[in-house]
């Protein structure tokens, strides 16, 4: 029907352009685009980016994830091996089936960059300020790699004849390779670090000097000095002290007595102990007074132990010895554990009527380590058995800082590492004051209920395969076996990359108003999260807030969370883009 002069045509039957119509001045919130942190990332020792990385697994670019894991862990074939993992507890995935195996993929990089020999950009020294490094484990190692990077010169002073700390003398070889470990450490000193090996500080005069020496000083000598069990008789030949042992099972040397091994203690330093011993053909029980569904060590390391022939007395203490013709008897109790507050903190209460005995030919406690803070007494202050340090890691001593298991109870190797990280941006700040400090962020992680789970169908996580137990049992060749590489492909491939934009287009296709447009390369601003995420996509998004409604269409079918609305507090004809 064609309109007469007296009637009106309807305002949506029209030959031209529906731009007059500016829909944007109807909503009241709006989309924004950002890049929120993930739980993974939040849980992470090192806050490393693992979005970003994973995503880039997911794309075959193999070489730019090795470099994002690089600028936070210079260990990611170690981590991949032994980190407590506590990212793949936080992961959003378990909610819909099994979490990411983060740690799998982590190693399948790391393995990758050392097989095929991937190198480190050259550093230029950017001024003449000095730090030395004192401890080559990962806290001092970690510290040496970032402060590198940023051009000082650093020298690291070790008191033993290599490198590695608590990865090369506490963690056996079946659960990291010495070869990988050389090779990553190898990596660190050829950025051009001044290395001093078997030099001991001995005493704070001696720290004084080499603090004269240098601008600024890292202290990460570790927990050097175990722990003792007061009922137990540490001068008896057969008592043997966890820490000795295991370092010296990394020197190829066997210092059991007999053939019954009691290992006392439930951390990873007792399981540790108790595999060493078992690969030596001994009969090992394992006392512990925690139960065993709260024992400290990771719940992999129980049950592999298990499988070896480890024997578990959990819940359980020794109150005395008694020497006998055939070994040592242990008077033992159980007990009712009870964890604590903090880290370490624990009550027991006695079972009465519980009482029972086991006998051994060696009884090996690892019971934890504690810091020597004897040695610098008068000098830096010390704070329930660690090193005082401030929020960046400084001591009571100005220009000496310290990290790792020296100045604090997080007694895992990737902790070590974030603590050198964070170590060398305080430092950095310290002798260059005019640089920014780095922000950490503070947002709300994404929660499963911001992810379309729509788009991610049930897909169960790929394991890694374990060498078999015969084999195990023969030698310390490591057990957790890598990803292939099409395991790893698919692994990648289920990350939801919370928080982080994937470029899927979801947003620009279900926009009911056309409302979103792509931009071209030239138009992305350079934004850390775009250089990670999409290196080789080269597109992001905008909005043309005179058109958007507001619906929140985008939000809902955004895979990965990476889209919000906000409340709009006035209209812009301006085009919003995706950062």
């Amino acid at each position: 029907m064609v309109a007469t002069d007296k009637q009106q045509a309807s305002p949506l039957w029209t030959t031209t352009t529906s731009e007059v119509r500016l829909t944007g001045t109807w909503r009241e919130a709006k989309p924004d685009y950002h890049v929120a942190p993930s739980p993974c990332h939040g849980a992470c020792p090192v806050q490393g980016d693992i979005a970003s990385w994973i995503q880039q697994v997911s794309r075959s670019e193999y070489y730019g994830a090795w470099l994002t894991l690089m600028e936070n862990n210079p260990f990611p074939a170690i981590a991949g091996r032994i980190c407590h993992h506590p990212c793949e507890t936080a992961c959003n995935r378990q909610q819909l089936d099994e979490t990411v195996g983060i740690c799998s993929l982590e190693r399948f990089v790391g393995d990758m960059a050392l097989t095929q020999s991937w190198a480190l950009p050259a550093i230029k020294q950017d001024d003449d300020c000095s730090v030395a490094i004192v401890g080559g484990g990962p806290a001092g190692l970690s510290c040496a790699y970032q402060l590198r990077r940023r051009g000082f010169k650093v020298a690291l002073y070790e008191a033993r004849d290599q490198l590695g700390g608590l990865m090369r003398y506490g963690i056996p070889s079946y659960r990291l390779d010495r070869a990988i470990l050389d090779a990553e450490i190898e990596r660190i000193i050829d950025l051009g670090i001044d290395l001093h090996l078997e030099v001991e500080l001995q005493d704070q005069a001696a720290l004084k000097r080499l603090h004269k020496e240098y601008d600024a000083v890292y202290l990460a000598t570790g927990a050097s000095q175990s722990k003792n069990l007061p009922m137990l008789d540490y001068q008896q030949p057969w008592v043997l002290d966890s820490a000795a042992f295991l370092a010296a099972m990394s020197h190829g040397q066997n210092m059991l007595l007999g053939e019954r091994i009691l290992v006392i203690g439930g951390g990873s330093a007792a399981i540790d102990t108790a595999r060493s011993a078992r690969r030596l053909g001994k009969a090992v029980t394992i006392l512990a007074l925690e139960p065993e569904h709260l024992l400290p060590a990771q719940t992999i390391e129980v049950t592999e132990a298990l499988e070896e022939g480890v024997e578990f007395v959990c819940g359980a203490m020794m109150q005395s010895t008694q020497v006998k013709d055939k070994g040592v008897q242990l008077h033992c109790v159980k007990v009712d554990f009870s964890a604590g507050a903090e880290r370490g903190e624990f009550a027991i209460d006695v079972l009465t009527g519980s009482e029972f005995n086991l006998v051994a030919d060696t009884v090996i406690p690892a019971i934890g380590q504690q810091v020597d803070m004897d040695r610098w007494a008068g000098l830096l202050a010390a704070d329930q058995g660690l090193a005082q340090t401030d929020q960046g890691w400084q001591t009571s001593c100005r220009g000496i800082f310290a990290g790792g298991d020296m100045a604090s109870m997080d007694r895992f190797v990737t902790h070590a590492v974030g603590m050198g990280k964070q170590a060398a941006q305080a430092i950095s700040h310290y002798l260059r004051p005019h640089t920014e400090v780095a922000q950490v962020k503070t947002e709300k992680p994404v929660g499963f209920e911001a992810i379309n789970s729509y788009y991610y169908p049930i897909s169960k996580r790929q394991k890694q395969k374990q060498t078999e137990l015969e084999t195990r049992l023969d030698g310390f060749s490591e057990v957790q076996q890598a990803l292939s590489d099409h395991g790893a492909m698919i692994e990648a491939g289920r990350c939801f990359s919370c928080g982080t934009c994937t470029y899927c287009d979801n947003c620009f296709y279900h926009c009911p108003d056309m409302a979103i447009t792509k931009l071209a390369t030239s138009e992305i601003d350079g934004s850390p999260n775009r250089a990670q995420s999409g290196p080789s996509r080269g597109i992001g998004y905008s909005i043309k807030s005179d058109y958007c409604k507001g619906c929140g269409l985008c939000v809902a079918e955004c895979p990965t969370g990476s889209i919000i609305m906000r409340e709009d507090t006035g209209c812009s004809t301006k085009q919003e883009s995706c950062s």
